[in-house]
């Protein structure tokens, strides 16, 4: 009697044209009756090579061990998609830092971020307003790595006091003499928070949707 090598977590029988999958346990069951009856049954003058079935068995218990390594990843998995829900509901009302361009003035003050990987010798900072036009510019020299918060008091390059709205803003910055390319950070509330597909997904009213790995800082 010979018993052929398992290769997959599950076996397939047809009967009457019907076919139907064994589970990863029953599998494992069928195998080990075949295995006994092949002892029994053995001729004395040739028994089972002892490689063979040490061969056997090993397969049978890698497939087990690939299915209760796949039920243990798939716990994980869940628990971290549950933490991480609860960790989004509990900056409901929190102002976060997370990448945009844009910011928002009201009653004379606006703030935005950058992300510095790497100090700089010189960064300027442009604000723009909603027809692309430059309403202020800010030379702010040396600055070192890290996350930071900008502040804008509204004034522009005219003098004047610009108008309550949503700007944009770009980032320049030279180390060296070379062109470094810094990330932008917006500010906002987190208004909302979703469940799609298993994974939180945040709100805000002026940035829109964004995930967790997305926040750069938290107030």
């Amino acid at each position: 009697m010979a018993i052929n090598s398992v290769s997959s977590a599950g076996t397939t029988t047809a009967t009457n044209n019907q076919i139907t999958t064994s589970s990863p346990d029953e599998t494992q069951s069928r195998f080990m009756k075949l295995l006994i009856a092949q002892m029994k049954n053995q001729d004395p003058l040739n028994p089972m090579d002892n490689s063979q079935m040490t061969t056997q068995i090993s397969q049978i218990n890698m497939v087990s061990g690939i299915n209760k390594l796949n039920e243990t990843l798939s716990a994980i998995a869940g628990n971290v998609k549950s933490s991480d829900s609860m960790k989004a509901a509990s900056l409901l009302g929190h102002t976060v830092l997370v990448p945009g361009n844009s910011l928002k003035l009201a009653q004379g003050s606006a703030e935005m971020g950058m992300e510095l990987s790497q100090g700089v010798d010189d960064l300027k900072v442009t604000i723009l307003n909603s027809g692309g036009n430059v309403v202020h510019t800010m030379d702010l020299g040396p600055q070192t790595a890290g996350v930071q918060s900008l502040l804008w008091d509204g004034e522009t390059d005219s003098g004047s006091v610009a108008s309550d709205g949503v700007y944009s803003f770009q980032i320049e910055a030279l180390q060296d003499g070379k062109a470094i390319t810094v990330p932008s950070l917006s500010l906002g509330k987190v208004d909302n928070v979703s469940l799609s597909g298993g994974v939180a997904k945040l709100n805000s009213t002026n940035l829109g949707d964004f995930a967790l790995s997305d926040i750069r800082e938290i107030r």
